[in-house]
């Protein structure tokens, strides 16, 4: 059996096995099987959490999605997030015709036949979501997914030589140099956290011999976090939320209404021309939002008439209301859901799919309102000042 990619440590007096492996690589899958068969180990850890694992177990789960629930708990943008990121691995992983994730596949299936106990060692993916998201940025949320989109629509293609080249470790440190420069902030929450949580997990699994399946950038920092302790409960804790974007939420609509009032009072007809620009930019950018995404005429207008009411209350949005209309005239059958990792790679899979024109009327139905605020705020301001000399 060939040792590369494979590192042994000692830890807690436990015999550990690091595999280290590239996600979609088939020589990954093949010698995770080996390592598992000849070591014979008490666990095995995989880097997966509850959720993952149960995505690969139900590989039917898009069929059971509920879009108005996704609508409804403002998870659009985070959905359609993670199918940029799954579309992607697929496609690569359809290139070496393998599986996703199938080295994560094969380990589940290696420590069943050998009676081993399996070990869910990656933290919550939501969890990993929520500390990226707070750490971030606005910018970096923008920056951000700009390269995942750039990442998802490159034809581009990468040979298994090269992606095997990417396990060795001065390419991965060079990687992740280039990676922390590019995303300072992301690298914290997504590597490094990480690497303690599933070093943490991985020391404290049961038997006295430990086969740990891993994606190879994390193998250089779990050498060293394995060395040190790590409290997983602070590790699992969700970013508390700021009240300052719900005090800003709720003082932008209270302050447009303020001046409008007040500029009615001064002169109604400034005052009327405040309420037609406030309601022609909001529904115009907000209806536009809609029509780039290819939505249905009555959900175009929803959004041109929902936009003006919603921006002025943080707990509305016009592009709930927008992607419930295109629903329901545009409901997704079973094999909208079937292709969805499919579609969601290519213009006209987006443009086709039911489900992804529904997230885009949401996405692009709440962008087009946040810049028709920006812009029909301004000129209420605007028409205010003008009567005050």
């Amino acid at each position: 059996m060939t040792e590369e990619h494979i590192t042994r440590i000692t830890a807690n007096h436990k015999e550990i096995i690091l595999v280290g492996t590239a996600h979609v690589s088939k020589q990954s899958a093949d010698q995770v099987k080996e390592v598992i068969e000849n070591e014979q180990p008490d666990t095995v850890c995989v880097e997966l959490d509850e959720q993952r694992f149960q995505s690969i177990q139900n590989e039917n789960q898009w069929k059971d999605m509920d879009i108005f629930k996704v609508i409804k708990e403002k998870k659009a943008s985070l959905l359609m997030m993670n199918l940029l990121i799954s579309s992607f691995q697929k496609r690569m992983a359809k290139q070496f015709g393998i599986k996703p994730g199938q080295e994560m596949i094969q380990g589940i299936a290696s420590a069943e036949e050998q009676g081993a106990e399996l070990v869910l060692a990656d933290r919550n993916i939501q969890i990993t979501f929520a500390r990226i998201w707070k750490n971030v940025g606005f910018w970096g949320k923008a920056k951000l997914m700009t390269a995942i989109m750039g990442s998802v629509i490159s034809n581009e293609e990468i040979s298994e030589e090269e992606l095997e080249k990417m396990k060795s470790e001065d390419m991965l440190n060079s990687a992740l140099t280039e990676f922390s420069r590019a995303f300072p902030k992301l690298k914290t929450p997504l590597i490094d956290e990480r690497d303690q949580y599933l070093a943490q997990m991985i020391k404290e699994a049961p038997g006295e011999k430990i086969v740990a399946v891993l994606g190879a950038a994390h193998v250089p920092g779990i050498l060293e976090e394995i060395k040190h302790d790590h409290d997983l409960d602070k590790l699992n804790e969700r970013p508390p939320k700021s009240p300052v974007p719900k005090i800003i939420g709720w003082m932008i609509p209270v302050m447009i209404i303020g001046i409008i009032i007040a500029t009615l009072l001064m002169n109604p007809a400034a005052g009327v021309q405040q309420i037609i620009s406030w309601l022609l930019w909001n529904g115009s950018f907000s209806a536009l939002g809609a029509a780039l995404a290819f939505g249905h005429p009555a959900a175009v207008i929803t959004a041109f008439m929902i936009a003006p009411l919603s921006s002025l209350s943080p707990a509305l949005a016009a592009g709930w209301f927008a992607g419930i209309v295109q629903t329901y005239f545009r409901r997704p059958q079973v094999n909208d859901f079937e292709r969805l990792s499919e579609d969601v790679y290519s213009f006209k899979g987006f443009k086709e799919n039911k489900v992804t024109r529904i997230l885009l009327v949401v996405i692009f139905s709440n962008i087009g309102s946040t810049i028709g605020t920006v812009i029909g705020g301004a000129d209420v301001i605007r028409v205010f000042i003008q009567n005050l000399t």
